[in-house]
């Protein structure tokens, strides 16, 4: 057995310098066509959860007016605003929201994001949402 697995390598003592220069190139090619692309994904991915969130803000903010039987509500919601009764009694974890927001006739009109906010350089447009 001995002898039959040393046929193998005989003569044979590691890879060649152009084995481990084609090698590195290819992981060099990979590394550069998949890096920017994980990147874009990430900044979409923060961009989309910022305007999930302003949707389910402004959804509790309906929920809360069909509740308390009022044609209009004008306010804040956010962490740490304390007006009772309030929309934030119909998001399910309102002390993990990002942006303390404006509302005005029902609908968000602004948004500024809370001081340790993991939402980096995003700005609030009222027409377009998070930016």
């Amino acid at each position: 057995m001995k002898k039959f697995l040393k046929k193998f390598r005989y003569g044979e003592k590691g890879f060649t310098l152009i084995e481990l220069l084609v090698v590195v190139a290819i992981l060099g090619v990979l590394a550069a066509v998949i890096v920017p692309n994980v990147g874009r994904f990430i900044g979409k991915g923060t961009i989309e959860s910022a305007n999930t969130e302003a949707h389910n803000v402004e959804m509790a903010v309906i929920a809360h007016m069909a509740d308390e039987i009022l044609s209009d509500f004008n306010g804040t919601v956010g962490p740490d605003v304390t007006v009772s009764p309030h929309p934030e009694d119909f998001l399910v974890n309102p002390g993990g929201l990002q942006a303390v927001y404006t509302i005005a006739d029902g609908t968000i009109t602004g948004a500024v994001k809370i001081a340790d906010s993991m939402w980096g350089d995003l700005l609030y447009d009222p027409a377009t949402g998070w930016q």
